[in-house]
C-alpha cells in the first residue's frame, strides 16, 4: 500500500535532499524586497532574469564595521565601512553564499546567508531609479491625480503583443467574469527598442477612439532588460495624458515598472488586470440571489405592513363609526354624571363641615360668656369715650380763645381804635413806604369812624419819628420830592 505522508514529513525530506544537495553555494543576483525588521535579521530577494531566491541574512551572521574584506583579505586605506548588511539596497547586485533550506512554516526555500559581497547597481537599475525620481519630482506618481476604474466596463481597450500568453490570459479570465463585454485589441510589440513609441501611439489611439471606457497596458513576465520599454518615458507620458483610466498589468507580482507608478490602477499580473475589472459571474450571481432573496423579503415586508395599515385603518373606521361615537358618548356622559355627583357629595359634604365649624364659631362669639364680656368692653368704652371728649373739649376751648386773640391781633383796623389812621391809595392797596409817591397823588385817610381823601403836596424821605416831629409843609430835606422836581 503506497504509504500516505504528512505535510511535515514531506517538508523535512525536501529540506533534507535539499541541504544536502547544497550545503554552501554561490548565488549571484539582484536584491529585491528588502526588508529590515526590529529583529536585526536581513530578508530579501537575489533575482534575475529567470527566477527569484528568498534570503534570509540572520543577525550573528552580519558584521558589523568592516577594516578589510572578508572575503579577499584586503585591508581598507580609508578606515572601516560599515557593514553590508546595513547598506545593502534595492537593485543592488550581490554574491551571497550560504547553505539552501526549506523554511517549514511556509512550505518554501531560502538561502541562509553567511557571506556576501557588492557587486554594484545596474546600469538599468540606476536610470530607473533616474527617471522615478524625475518623474515622482513632476507629480505624475501623485494619488490625488489617479482616476477610480469603472464598475462593469462594457467597453474595454488591451494594449498588448497581439500573440503574447498575457493577451490569451486577459481574454480567457474576461470571458469568464462580468456580464459580457466588448475587447478591443490594439497590438504593439512589448520588448525592443521599437516597443516605447508604439505602445505611446496606441495609447493615443484608443483614447482618440473615444470607444473604450477604460485602457489596460498588459505585459507577461521577463527580466528588467525585457520589461524595459515600459520604464520609458514615451510610454509614461502617453500614460499619465490619458483621458481614460489606465490600468496596467506588467509582469509578475514583483515587477513594477515606471508605467505601473503613473497608471491609474496597477495589478500585479494580467490575469489580476482582468479580476480587477470584473468580479467572478458566479459572484454575480450570487449577488442576483441575494438581490432576489432581500426582493423577496422586502415584497414580504411591505405586504406585512400593508395589511398592518389596512388592519390599522379598519380599527380606525370602528373608532369613527356612527355607533361607536354614541357608544363614546354614553361613556363620557356616564363618566361625567359620576363625576358630577362625585363632585357634589364632596361639595355637600365640605359645606356641611364649614356649616359646623362656622356653628362653633358663632356660639363661641356669641354666647352668654361672649355677650357679659362684650358689655364690659362696651362700658369701659363708653367711659373712656367721655372722658376723652370732655379732654377733647377743654383743649378746644383754650385753643379757640388764643385763636381768637391771635385773630384780633392781626386786625388791620385796631390801630383805628387807638387813634391811628392808615393811606389807602385810589387802587385799593395800603401805603407801606414813602417809595412811590410823588406830590400831587390823591390819597384816602381811613380813621376809627370815617374816612377822608387827601393830596399829597410833599413827600419827604425821613424816619417815622422825624416825620411825626416835622411841621406840615415845613422846609425840604434831602431826599424830598416836590412837585416842581416831578
Amino acid at each position: 500500500m503506497t504509504k500516505i505522508f504528512s505535510v511535515g514529513e514531506v517538508t523535512r525530506g525536501i529540506k533534507n535532499t535539499l541541504e544536502a544537495a547544497y550545503p554552501f553555494v554561490w548565488v549571484r543576483g539582484q536584491v529585491s524586497n528588502l526588508s529590515r525588521p526590529a529583529s536585526g535579521h536581513v530578508y530579501f530577494s537575489l533575482k534575475d532574469e529567470d527566477a527569484s531566491l528568498a534570503c534570509v541574512w540572520f543577525r550573528h551572521a552580519q558584521r558589523g564595521e568592516e577594516t578589510f574584506d572578508p572575503l579577499t583579505g584586503e585591508v581598507f586605506d580609508d578606515g572601516p565601512r560599515p557593514g553590508l548588511a546595513a547598506v545593502m539596497r534595492n537593485g543592488q547586485e550581490m554574491l551571497c553564499a550560504g547553505r539552501v533550506t526549506v523554511y517549514g512554516p511556509r512550505g518554501t526555500y531560502q538561502l541562509v546567508v553567511e557571506l556576501a559581497q557588492d557587486v554594484g547597481l545596474g546600469e538599468l537599475h540606476l536610470r530607473f531609479e533616474e527617471l522615478k525620481k524625475k518623474l515622482a519630482g513632476m507629480g505624475w506618481f501623485d494619488a490625488a491625480r489617479k482616476r477610480p476604474l469603472p464598475r462593469h466596463p462594457l467597453r474595454v481597450a488591451v494594449v498588448t503583443a497581439a500573440t503574447g500568453a498575457a493577451v490569451r490570459d486577459f481574454v480567457r479570465i474576461a470571458a469568464d467574469r462580468g456580464s459580457g463585454c466588448s475587447i478591443r485589441i490594439y497590438p504593439v510589440p512589448v520588448q525592443g527598442d521599437d516597443a516605447p513609441p508604439r505602445i505611446a501611439a496606441a495609447l493615443e489611439l484608443a483614447a482618440a477612439h473615444d470607444w473604450a471606457q477604460v485602457v489596460v497596458l498588459i505585459r507577461g513576465g521577463g527580466s528588467l532588460e525585457d520589461l524595459w520599454a515600459f520604464n520609458d518615458e514615451r510610454v509614461a507620458k502617453a500614460v499619465f495624458e490619458s483621458p481614460l483610466p489606465v490600468l496596467t498589468g506588467i509582469g509578475h507580482e514583483v515587477d513594477t515598472a515606471i508605467a505601473d507608478m503613473v497608471a491609474d490602477v496597477r495589478a500585479a499580473t494580467p490575469s489580476h488586470a482582468a479580476q480587477l475589472l470584473w468580479p467572478e459571474r458566479q459572484e454575480l450571481v450570487q449577488r442576483l440571489d441575494d438581490a432576489s432573496q432581500l426582493l423577496d423579503r422586502a415584497w414580504e415586508l411591505g405586504m406585512q405592513e400593508r395589511e398592518k395599515s389596512v388592519k390599522e385603518c379598519e380599527r380606525a373606521l370602528h373608532w369613527l363609526s356612527p355607533q361607536r361615537s354614541l357608544e363614546r358618548l354614553d361613556e363620557r356622559f356616564a363618566e361625567a354624571v359620576r363625576r358630577l355627583m362625585a363632585a357634589a357629595q364632596a361639595l355637600t359634604e365640605r359645606k356641611e363641615r364649614r356649616l359646623a365649624a362656622e356653628t362653633a364659631s358663632l356660639r363661641h362669639a356669641f354666647g352668654p360668656a361672649a355677650l357679659d364680656t362684650g358689655l364690659l368692653a362696651v362700658r369701659q368704652l363708653a367711659a373712656r369715650l367721655v372722658r376723652a371728649g370732655e379732654s377733647f373739649a377743654e383743649r378746644a376751648a383754650v385753643r379757640l380763645e388764643r385763636e381768637t386773640l391771635r385773630l384780633k391781633a392781626a386786625d388791620p383796623l385796631l390801630p383805628l381804635e387807638r387813634g391811628y389812621s392808615i393811606l389807602q391809595r385810589p387802587d385799593g392797596g395800603f401805603v407801606r413806604s414813602v417809595a412811590g409817591l410823588e406830590a400831587g397823588d390823591n390819597l384816602r385817610v381811613l380813621v376809627r369812624d370815617g374816612a377822608a381823601d387827601v393830596a399829597v403836596t410833599a413827600v419827604h424821605a425821613v424816619s417815622a419819628a422825624e416825620a411825626a416831629g416835622m411841621p406840615a409843609g415845613g422846609k425840604k430835606i434831602k431826599g424830598d420830592r416836590s412837585d416842581d422836581e416831578s
